[in-house]
């Protein structure tokens, strides 16, 4: 729950500068036409890191070849765990 506070408090912080930012009267021309944009130019950036952070796990992902065999082992004993009850699981 900790880290919900942290993130409210840090987004009741950036959306306060922001307002702010607004509502100040003596920001020069090319301010005033870039803070209006400022919630985009985050949601994009945040998007980016998403995809770089979830590129970057793709690339350092481990290959763990005894969970495969724990896994091929596991898929054997389920289909044979419910081939005993009854069920069928033959792929049409």
């Amino acid at each position: 729950m900790k880290q919900v506070w942290k993130i409210g408090t840090i987004f009741t912080a950036v959306v306060g500068i922001w307002i702010s930012l607004l509502l100040t009267p003596g920001l020069p021309p090319s301010l005033q036409l870039i803070v209006p944009y400022f919630p985009m130019y985050a949601l994009a950036s945040l998007g980016c890191y998403g995809l770089g952070a979830l590129g970057y796990g793709m690339m350092v992902f481990r290959v763990c070849p005894e969970e495969a065999d724990l896994l091929q082992k596991d898929i054997t004993e389920a289909k044979t765990f419910f081939k005993e009850h009854g069920v069928d699981l033959s792929s049409d």
